[in-house]
């Protein structure tokens, strides 16, 4: 068998592995790493070929420890990575670049409309009907967007929210709640089939899925980091957080809402963060500080937000798409009997 895998570190560091397998043993490895690679890097890479070559495939821990043997003075986590593009190799996992991607530009729409495009264009996906998607949302109406497995009497003051007009959603990935006023914070949807992080557990699909928004951030200026298990932050607090739903075929929906820029005064009354729990159940949201975008540059929000989509462009193969008649007819639907209802909203108590 001959197959090739790849995965990138939570610093950034890509790895290729081309690898060759009979009886469940590694034949042949080449290993390259994505960026500027020096002459040490690549002594360090041949020696952990070396090393691999005969090895069973049966386990990331075992490959990581021959290649951190053979290269003691690796850069911090890097016998991993390599281990673990081996073992995606292995397992057959997609590459971006096997994948087309269809994108679609911001389109203004309810919040509610968005989180049940989530579901609609994930069941598509699966279907086999559209390609894998990358979407930036728009929105006019302020709102409280909660994780699948959070309580609304935890997260939200309900007095402060109908004052300030916040509706409550609920969406179908987990994670925490997120802050949406209007114009405030920049959110995208990328929905993947489960091949292209095959071999991933949960915290490296997070660093996996968003190596690119932190090439799209310093190109607007905001020098970020990923933080595990799923934030997106700069040296003075948390610029985005993500969440996920992997769905029974392996398909994910991973999504991420970034400040641009924020009221804390108004977020403090409008969420229950930092206050005493009223429910026993659902997951509580972190207390963070928030750094927001505008902090580090002056470019515009939809500036921002168009940069990040032709960042994107210009990294994977994709193609300008939209939202169907049938997308936005079935969205409009699952509003009606499912996000918009209480017993959806409110389910856990």
């Amino acid at each position: 068998m001959k197959a090739r895998g790849e995965y990138a570190s939570a610093d950034g560091i890509w790895v290729s592995a081309e690898i060759e397998v009979v009886d469940q043993r590694l034949t042949r490895v080449q290993l390259a790493a994505a960026g500027d690679v020096d002459d040490q890097m690549r002594s360090g890479l041949g020696r952990a070929e070396v090393a691999l070559q005969g090895a069973a495939v049966a386990d990331v821990r075992s490959l990581a420890r021959l290649a951190a043997d053979a290269w003691p003075d690796a850069p911090d986590g890097l016998a991993a990575t390599i281990a673990i593009a081996v073992r995606r190799a292995v397992l057959g996992a997609t590459d971006w670049r096997d994948l087309t991607f269809d994108v679609i530009p911001a389109v203004r729409l309810p919040v509610a409309t968005h989180v049940a495009l989530d579901q609609v264009l994930a069941d598509d996906i699966r279907a086999g009907r559209r390609n894998a998607t990358f979407r930036i949302w728009e929105w006019d109406d302020p709102a409280v967007v909660i994780g699948s497995f959070q309580s609304v009497r935890n997260e939200v003051d309900p007095d402060n929210a109908a004052e300030y007009g916040f509706q409550v959603v609920r969406r179908i990935s987990g994670g925490g709640a997120m802050y949406m006023p209007p114009g405030t914070c920049i959110t995208y949807s990328l929905t993947v089939p489960g091949s292209l992080t095959e071999g991933l557990s949960f915290e490296q699909s997070y660093a996996f899925l968003d190596a690119w928004v932190l090439d799209a951030l310093a190109q607007v200026g905001v020098r970020a980091r990923y933080l595990p298990l799923n934030d997106i932050a700069s040296d003075k607090g948390k610029i985005g957080g993500a969440a996920q739903r992997r769905f029974a075929d392996g398909t994910v929906l991973h999504h991420v809402t970034s400040a641009y820029a924020m009221d804390m005064g108004l977020l403090a009354k409008v969420l229950r963060l930092g206050r005493e729990p009223i429910s026993a159940k659902g997951t509580a949201s972190a207390n963070k500080w928030v750094d927001p975008m505008c902090s580090q540059t002056s470019m515009p929000r939809e500036q921002v937000m168009s940069s990040f989509l032709e960042s994107f462009k210009s990294r994977y193969r994709c193609v300008d798409a939209g939202y169907s008649d049938d997308q936005l007819a079935r969205a409009s639907e699952l509003v009606r009997t499912k996000f918009g209802a209480d017993d959806w909203t409110y389910r856990v108590p």
